[in-house]
């Protein structure tokens, strides 16, 4: 399984689930697939959220859900995983342009939390549920890069956030 693949399975389980229900469904189909693809898509989805652990997204998490730990901003990039390639690359590009995104619309209007723990075990349950036996160890590797050194702020600081992040602090406010 490469990005690609990967990115069609979310596809595919974003065309036949609820929002809340991607990741089970992209965990069900990846489950018709053979065992080594299975695992294989474990290390792209840990490639993919390697790939954004970005500060300015960290700072755009932190807007939308009042706070964001290192758990939480995990649990965020599930949940942007499950929106599909065009929003999480728009989202990697400009984290401001997240403002524009319906979920995060509706949860600044409706005081709701975007995340999705489950995402991050898609592949996992998916092995699982074929072979019965945990996805191996050896199978994947986490990798995070250092964190943007210019976004070292307090999150919490409302002036230096809305200058980095103004639709999303103003969505916020």
């Amino acid at each position: 399984m490469d990005k690609q693949a990967f990115w069609k399975l979310i596809d595919a389980a974003r065309t036949d689930a609820e929002p809340h229900q991607v990741a089970a469904r992209a965990s069900e189909l990846l489950a018709r697939r053979p065992e080594g693809e299975i695992a294989a898509a474990q290390q792209v989805l840990w490639d993919l959220l390697a790939e954004s652990y970005r500060s300015p997204l960290w700072a755009a998490a932190y807007v939308i859900n009042g706070g964001c730990s290192d758990d939480g901003f995990d649990y965020f990039r599930g949940w942007l995983l499950t929106q599909g390639e065009e929003a999480f690359a728009r989202a990697l590009t400009d984290p401001d342009s997240l403002a524009d995104h319906p979920a995060v619309r509706e949860a600044a209007a409706e005081g709701l939390e975007l995340w999705d723990e489950e995402a991050l075990s898609i592949a996992w349950t998916a092995y699982e549920s074929v072979t019965g036996r945990e996805l191996p160890a050896d199978s994947f590797t986490i990798s995070y890069p250092a964190l943007d050194p210019s976004w070292d702020f307090d999150f919490d600081d409302r002036k230096e956030t809305s200058t980095r992040l103004p639709r999303l602090s103003t969505l916020f406010d």
